[in-house]
């Protein structure tokens, strides 16, 4: 098991935070942004709360999920 850090001792001021251009612009998405060797994701309509952080390894395997249509029956 990976130790990641706590995401609330971390400073995620200087985070460049990226969302999907399927998103439509809206305030209704999650966001991505790389903090370090890690990938946080965050609300859109909350950007104060304290998001969550994953390893790439973590963030690949969602991905590859998504791609290979693993979790279409949540749509």
């Amino acid at each position: 098991m990976i130790d990641k850090p706590n995401p609330t001792e971390i400073d995620f001021s200087d985070v460049i935070w990226e969302k999907s251009p399927f998103s439509g612009g809206s305030d209704n998405c999650v966001e991505f942004g790389v903090i370090g060797q890690y990938i946080a994701i965050r609300d859109s309509k909350n950007p104060t709360q304290t998001p969550l952080v994953y390893t790439r390894t973590e963030i690949a395997a969602l991905l590859n999920g998504a791609k290979s249509g693993a979790f279409d029956h949540l749509r």
